[in-house]
């Protein structure tokens, strides 16, 4: 991992590093517990697997053939395909009794779609926070896009900006993810069988959108900074 860049957005301290995004998960949480803002760029491509995800979903031949590593995350939820260029990786650290902490750990994500939210209004796309229960769909235990959860965000309907949260003793982390692009293609060719009966490709296509889908779209850069601005506001 490259040595990170530290700078601050209001009282979060934000670091932005490149590296594996092996090592980016295996990074502990702050000890002692402490506010902080992890921005992440993968220095190769990676298929990474929710802390409850079968491996047994992998096409492991595959994924040797296109130079992915396959990874492990912490956090819940299904698979994410992370490719150099091709999305914001953003981490946010809250520790216990911080102003933005929740004790219930759905609710414990709104604030930090209102963040995003406010971000992407900003950058003139207009975008919608969950706050209802999990929507599963059939490909929803397979691809984190697939779902929508507590916190998320929707642009029009669609996915575009995916969450998942750890909890531990030292505090909360919360990995959000925008893709660039949404291609679920590339991620299908790295999974075993064709998914669930009934619900073709065409189905997880509709499901969730990437930032340069949208019309008049800011760049992945700007709504970097345009979310660590509104993260400093809270």
């Amino acid at each position: 991992m490259t040595p990170p860049v530290v700078a601050r957005a209001g009282a979060w301290p934000v670091e932005r590093a490149a590296g594996s995004a092996a090592a980016f998960h295996d990074r502990p949480l702050p000890d002692p517990p402490a506010r902080a803002v992890w921005v992440l760029d993968v220095d190769g491509p990676a298929l990474v697997l929710g802390s409850g995800q079968d491996p047994a979903v992998v096409d492991a031949d595959a994924a040797r053939r296109g130079g992915v590593t396959v990874v492990r995350r912490r956090s819940g939820g299904g698979a994410v395909l992370l490719e150099p260029g091709e999305a914001l990786w953003v981490d946010v650290v809250v520790p216990p009794g911080d102003p933005c902490w929740d004790d219930d750990v759905g609710r414990a994500f709104h604030w930090l779609g209102d963040a995003w939210a406010a971000a992407l209004a900003g950058l003139g796309v207009a975008a919608t926070v969950h706050r209802g229960p999990l929507v599963r769909t059939g490909w929803s235990s397979t691809v984190c896009f697939a779902g929508l959860g507590s916190g998320e965000v929707t642009v029009d309907g669609r996915k575009l900006v995916g969450m998942s949260q750890r909890r531990t003793r030292r505090g909360a982390r919360f990995q959000c993810v925008v893709p660039r692009r949404w291609r679920p293609e590339r991620l299908l060719a790295l999974l075993v069988g064709p998914g669930p009966a009934g619900r073709p490709a065409e189905g997880l296509r509709a499901a969730a959108v990437g930032l340069d889908d949208l019309q008049g779209s800011p760049t992945l850069a700007a709504l970097r900074e345009a979310v660590l601005v509104e993260l400093a506001k809270r």
